[in-house]
């Protein structure tokens, strides 16, 4: 089973989700039309749970879009907020923020740059006070080097100067069934790598 959400701008933005099992139901979007022409969201119901697939926007060079990311940002807390209080919360995808120091292999040079500002890192921040676990940092909470983008540029990946952007969310009631989180590095073709969580439900 495959849903896809496409961003009306070709070539864009744009989620996906593969499922064995089929949903009892899907929803594209956050049902506010600024948010939804760019395909960044998908609900999909399975009964015991709801899995979000998410891109998060960009702040962009120069920090011209962190207006709209908190807008967002804003927006995204509040839905999540609505769906656990109905059952619990898978939310993942590409999420655009290294949300600690460990996060990332520069901070210090990083500080003011899209992805690592105190604004987006004080909304994952917010997301986490709300009932929601971090579900690599709850296994591996002092893991460094652990990162799922690199930049294409002076060989970053070679070199493991990355940053850890890509995050499966749980609700916290999930947490006790996390057998475990992982990060694929080692799977090549693109600047990010898999990740993964491997959830105990039965």
């Amino acid at each position: 089973h495959q849903y896809w959400n496409s961003a009306v701008k070709k070539g864009y933005s744009g989620t996906a989700i593969f499922s064995k099992k089929e949903p009892l139901s899907v929803t594209y979007g956050l049902g506010i039309e600024e948010h939804d022409q760019e395909g960044r969201l998908i609900t999909a119901d399975f009964g015991s749970h709801y899995l979000l697939c998410c891109y998060t926007p960009n702040s962009q060079r120069g920090l011209v879009r962190l207006d709209y990311r908190m807008k967002w940002e804003t927006e995204m807390i509040a839905y999540m907020k609505r769906l656990s209080e109905e059952k619990p919360v898978i939310f993942c995808g590409d999420l655009n923020v290294a949300h600690e120091e460990i996060d990332i292999a520069n901070p210090a040079s990083n500080h003011k740059n899209a992805g690592f500002t105190d604004e987006e890192r004080s909304r994952m921040t917010e997301l986490l006070s709300e009932g929601f676990t971090d579900s690599f940092r709850f296994k591996y909470p002092d893991k460094e080097k652990a990162y799922s983008w690199w930049s294409y540029f002076a060989k970053s990946r070679e070199r493991n100067i990355g940053w850890r952007i890509d995050y499966f969310i749980v609700s916290n009631a999930l947490k006790a069934h996390i057998e475990d989180a992982k990060i694929h590095p080692e799977i090549m073709g693109s600047d990010h790598c898999p990740v993964e969580l491997d959830l105990d439900l039965d």
